[in-house]
């Protein structure tokens, strides 16, 4: 599937079961996928407004640290959305999915560089 959200390219659509959700993912890794569900919250000036947090998430962060860390005061109300998911029994329909494992292993995998003297 398509994203049918081309102008809000930090959305994810998620199917589980017969289920799919649309939503901005906070962190993911090989057990548990977890996001903020867009069709959940109460009121359509609600979702305007994450979707507005969203935006400015992905256009002002380096897109690897989870929303609720770079936004963390003003995603505060959207915890009760929050959602999370098995990953097996997930499939990633579209769109971005944030990883602080991957943010981790990143940062471990450094190199050594021994200097040797050559002599003659």
């Amino acid at each position: 599937m398509d994203n049918p959200y081309t102008e809000f390219e930090f959305l994810t659509g998620l199917q589980y079961g017969d289920n799919e959700y649309i939503g901005i993912v906070v962190n993911s890794d090989n057990h548990l996928i977890t996001f903020y569900d867009l069709e959940s919250l109460p009121s359509v000036e609600a979702q305007k407004y994450l979707l507005h947090l969203g935006d400015l998430w992905w256009w002002e962060s380096n897109r690897q640290i989870p929303i609720d860390v770079f936004l963390h005061i003003e995603m505060t109300p959207f915890k009760p959305f929050l959602k999370t998911l098995v990953t097996k029994d997930t499939e990633v329909m579209f769109g971005p999915m944030v990883s602080l494992q991957n943010l981790i292993r990143k940062r471990i995998k450094r190199r050594t560089v021994q200097l040797v003297k050559k002599v003659d």
